[in-house]
């Protein structure tokens, strides 16, 4: 089960994964490409292994740096069924 966790100004959309049983979580990272459709990332909390699928080495410094500042949050959100059920909305 993939929760969504943030949309970015430019469309990106930021997702993650409950916990899985060996205790990580995926985070997927998607932004629409008019030239190539979808540029993607996908990174493994919490070892930080990372998959590039289109990004620049400026965009994935951004979500590398995005990622391990919100990291805690999506590992506890990925325990609670994602952000609206850890909130009670």
């Amino acid at each position: 089960m993939m929760y969504p966790y943030m949309t970015l100004n430019d469309d990106t959309e930021i997702t993650h994964s409950e916990m899985m049983a060996d205790g990580r979580v995926k985070v997927y990272i998607e932004t629409p490409d008019e030239k190539d459709g979808f540029h993607n990332a996908t990174c493994y909390l919490p070892d930080y292994e990372w998959e590039n699928n289109g990004y620049s080495e400026t965009e994935m410094e951004y979500f590398k740096s995005f990622v391990r500042d919100n990291a805690h949050l999506m590992i506890e959100f990925s325990k609670e069924g994602g952000f609206a059920n850890a909130s009670n909305l």
